[in-house]
């Protein structure tokens, strides 16, 4: 799968992925956009990027929940579900498995940097601050 003709199908795959992260999402229906069977495209997605298509989604949610942790005033739940999660308990631990704390921790954490109540840190925090503070 070394042709740039093939790497291209398997980009669109990915951007896919990328485009869509907030609904469900199937391996099949990620494959049929990079036109190739679900376990070669597992199997090609997982030698070119070094993660699995479910690992690289997975990261893309937890990123964007933890933007929105941070920025925005929305219940675990809320964020949960604008993420593509429908479980809260699935996400919480994917959560907790990708970064170390659990969503209600990492935003306490940030939240606790402010000197203003309920102010978002992201308007008070510089970023390297933040993931310094985090271990980043």
């Amino acid at each position: 799968m070394a042709t740039s003709y093939k790497l291209t199908r398997l980009k669109a795959g990915r951007d896919y992925i990328t485009d869509n992260f907030q609904t469900p999402l199937s391996l099949a229906d990620m494959a049929q956009q990079a036109y190739l069977s679900p376990y070669h495209f597992l199997r090609v997605f997982k030698h070119t990027y070094g993660e699995t298509p479910n690992e690289f989604l997975i990261r893309l949610r937890v990123e964007q929940a933890k933007k929105m942790l941070i920025t925005e005033n929305y219940s675990i739940s809320e964020v949960c579900e604008h993420v593509g999660y429908t479980s809260l308990g699935s996400f919480s631990s994917l959560f907790l498995k990708q970064t170390g704390m659990a969503p209600t921790l990492y935003r306490r954490k940030l939240w606790a940097l402010s000197a203003e109540p309920f102010c978002f840190p992201a308007r008070a925090i510089p970023a390297c601050y933040a993931f310094h503070f985090l271990g980043k």
